[in-house]
């Protein structure tokens, strides 16, 4: 991990960029430590997706947290797959003519992504529990909800994950979400436009841990209100410290 610039935040939170194999991300850490780590997933594009990932940093290093994220293979300035290119356009094709989202088009653009992106995420993992600030446990927050499910049954040091309901979901991942066993909160817009409500709820029933709550709000994919960070930080005080 290659730290390639830094700042202090009014609020005394500090941010520092880095590189980890090619792979860009951001750290943002509390004043003290060693700090519990929340692991911000997000569905690409670190630039674009950057003020809400520091306001949601800067919410959960207020309750004491460091919060990490990375860019999402093929997002950003990462080079781009076509074949994930193709599947993009094919599901907003869907969604603009009204059309249900066909399972092969999900398939091709979200399996490649999880397959891609988890190892990534491990990795990063292991280079931010090697750093003196961190001192685990381990959170997941956030989407692409795919990659939080394969994480919650592949990483054990992950000890709850808040999964956002906001993206589509392979229907292999149903069976993963059997074998997930640590606590979740999930979280889902009732109006969400780029969503499918009933798979979401499916497969929140699908998930095999005993301890699961859903968090349901009226509203599309941006109006996630405020008072849901307060709730993720009440979730994750419950199981990481």
């Amino acid at each position: 991990m290659r730290f390639t610039s830094e700042q202090r935040l009014d609020d005394g939170v500090l941010e520092r960029e880095f590189t980890l194999g090619g792979v860009p991300g951001i750290l943002w850490t509390p004043g003290a430590a060693p700090a519990p780590l929340i692991l911000l997933g997000h569905p690409g594009g670190l630039r674009k997706m950057y003020p809400r990932l520091v306001a949601r940093a800067r919410h959960a290093a207020a309750e004491g947290y460091a919060a990490a994220t990375i860019e999402l293979p093929g997002s950003g300035d990462r080079p781009r797959s076509a074949a994930a290119e193709q599947a993009r356009a094919d599901l907003r094709r869907a969604l603009r003519a009204g059309e249900p989202v066909a399972d092969e088009i999900v398939d091709r653009l979200v399996l490649p992504l999880v397959e891609a992106a988890v190892p990534e995420w491990r990795a990063a993992l292991d280079a931010l529990l090697a750093l003196p600030e961190i001192g685990g446990p381990v959170g997941y927050a956030g989407g692409v909800i795919a990659i939080g499910i394969r994480l919650a049954v592949v990483e054990p040091r992950i000890s709850a994950a808040l999964l956002f309901a906001g993206s589509f979901v392979p229907r292999a991942l149903f069976e993963e979400a059997r074998q997930v066993t640590i606590p979740l909160q999930v979280l889902l817009q009732w109006d969400d436009e780029g969503n499918d409500r009933q798979l979401a709820l499916d497969l929140f029933d699908a998930f095999g841990t005993k301890e699961k709550t859903l968090h349901a709000n009226m509203g599309g994919h941006t109006g996630v209100p405020q008072f849901e960070g307060d709730a993720g930080n009440r979730f994750f005080a419950r199981h990481l410290k």
